[in-house]
């Protein structure tokens, strides 16, 4: 891996008292062990690094590594990475993929303007409603990782009238194929209209939640990820996240 200039050498005994980056900016203090460093920025996990540190592979300017160095980041470097960073609220329509990867209406191929971000995490091509485009990919394993409880909220409407028990079920857990459900918050919002709050992501687990209660999903849309939400966003519109907004989501997932 190639040195990146503004690593540097631990700093003298007279420097090296840690001086903490702003929470905006990052959750380490610096000077910062190297591997801590690399599995910060998603190089390896820890122990990862120190095997690339001990095969020789990591260089802090243009030299070799060793266990134990620390690292420093200047301010003014990491205040022009964060600058660089995009964080948007898009309102995803229904007939879009948020996967790239297929064929047909993607959110790239509908946003040519918005290319080098990705959405942060999935969103069904039959569902509609809110996605977060980002080019930070920092955020991914911090709200994404099963280990992570974070709320999502969606407004579902089924083919039938809800009864309690159905609420009671989504609430306390269901059980599809092998796996129960996680609890979650539910509560109806009409006739034949519910809302469900997930701490998990499981693929098409409203639809299947509902499918093994003998309902069906005529419409699912997305209202919240965590703090931030569709409001009044238009259909296909997109919006950068306010500025207190971000602030909040980057505190609660330890950015």
């Amino acid at each position: 891996m190639k040195p990146q200039k503004y690593i540097k050498k631990e700093a003298s005994k007279e420097q090296r008292q840690e001086r903490p980056v702003s929470s905006g900016a990052s959750s380490l203090e610096f000077p910062v062990r190297l591997n801590r460093y690399l599995a910060h920025k998603g190089f390896s996990t820890r122990r990862g690094a120190d095997e690339l540190i001990t095969k020789g592979l990591v260089k802090i300017n243009g030299k070799v590594a060793v266990l134990g160095d620390k690292v420093e980041v200047s301010e003014k470097v990491i205040a022009k990475i964060e600058g660089s960073y995009r964080y948007l609220a898009y309102y995803k329509p229904r007939g879009v993929s948020t996967d790239t990867q297929t064929e047909g209406e993607s959110i790239k191929s509908s946003l040519p303007a918005l290319r080098g971000l990705f959405p942060l995490g999935r969103l069904d091509k039959d569902s509609e409603g809110l996605v977060i485009l980002t080019n930070d990919g920092r955020l991914t394993d911090r709200v994404l990782s099963p280990d992570r409880v974070h709320e999502k909220e969606y407004l579902v409407k089924v083919d039938k009238k809800i009864t309690d028990t159905f609420i009671r079920h989504l609430e306390r857990g269901i059980l599809i194929e092998t796996y129960k459900t996680k609890p979650s918050k539910a509560r109806r919002a009409g006739e034949t209209l519910f809302r469900i709050v997930l701490t998990e992501g499981k693929k098409h687990q409203i639809r299947r939640m509902c499918a093994a209660e003998g309902y069906q999903v005529l419409e699912l849309k997305r209202l919240r990820i965590m703090n931030i939400k569709l409001g009044d966003l238009k259909e296909g519109a997109y919006e950068e996240i306010a500025t207190t907004d971000l602030a909040e989501l980057k505190k609660n997932i330890g950015l």
